[in-house]
């Protein structure tokens, strides 16, 4: 499985992810609310790990806002505040499930394999091609158009296109750029991102009147939805 802690607390997190890492689970980890709501909206995840009291978005306030999203994967919410009220509080935001602080890892370890049988669902197959406006990726060819019109793309380029129109209408930042185009981490800061967009952005929207990547500020980049 794959799965996104979100814990402010580095040692508790590191010992976590070294044990679901050597039950054989993939381990991604934010430290800020922020950073965990930006990783998990991808909707990537089998099992979101979540401590209640985060900086910059409180646990609660996230799962809230994730649930708002649609987004529907499982949660498990961490937190030493542990009385009844506040588990309820929990369950009520959104939370699947309440562990609270401290735990044994093996019952961590077998709430979240309760969590993941039951919101397992059938596999739907992922999309052959996208299109967004006159833009269309065709997956299974590798080949994209723009008006009718072949581009060609660097294999690279290619899986950045995809990423975005798979993610079209949302901002999706470097940090999920590095990880499911790049599929490794490193600084979120470098400028590897920026580079192969501004490649990108020079032959699928370079000659045309509207422009489809657009860059957000202080967050990262967005596709132009389809019906925008």
């Amino acid at each position: 499985m794959k799965i996104l802690i979100v814990e402010d607390d580095r040692e508790a997190a590191a010992f976590l992810a070294k044990g679901l890492r050597e039950e054989g689970h993939a381990v991604d980890q934010a430290e800020t609310g922020l950073d965990g709501y930006a990783l998990a909206e991808s909707g990537d995840y089998d099992i979101l790990v979540v401590d209640r009291m985060l900086p910059k978005l409180d646990g609660l306030s996230l799962i809230r806002s994730l649930r708002e999203q649609g987004v529907a994967t499982p949660v498990l919410i961490l937190s030493a505040l542990g009385q009844v009220d506040d588990r309820v509080k929990g369950l009520r935001a959104g939370g699947d499930d309440y562990l609270p602080k401290p735990y044994a890892f093996s019952e961590l370890l077998a709430r979240i394999e309760v969590l993941a049988r039951r919101g397992a669902a059938p596999a739907q197959a992922e999309p052959t091609s996208y299109r967004v406006a006159d833009l269309e990726l065709d997956r299974l060819a590798r080949r994209v158009t723009r008006a009718g019109t072949e581009i060609e793309l660097q294999p690279r380029e290619f899986r950045l296109l995809e990423y975005l129109m798979k993610n079209a209408g949302r901002v999706v930042t470097r940090t999920m750029l590095l990880e499911h185009v790049w599929d490794y981490h490193f600084d979120p800061q470098t400028n590897v991102i920026d580079v192969h967009v501004s490649r990108l952005r020079a032959k699928v929207d370079k000659g045309f009147d509207q422009a489809l990547i657009q860059t957000v500020r202080g967050a990262g980049y967005r596709l132009r939805g389809a019906g925008e």
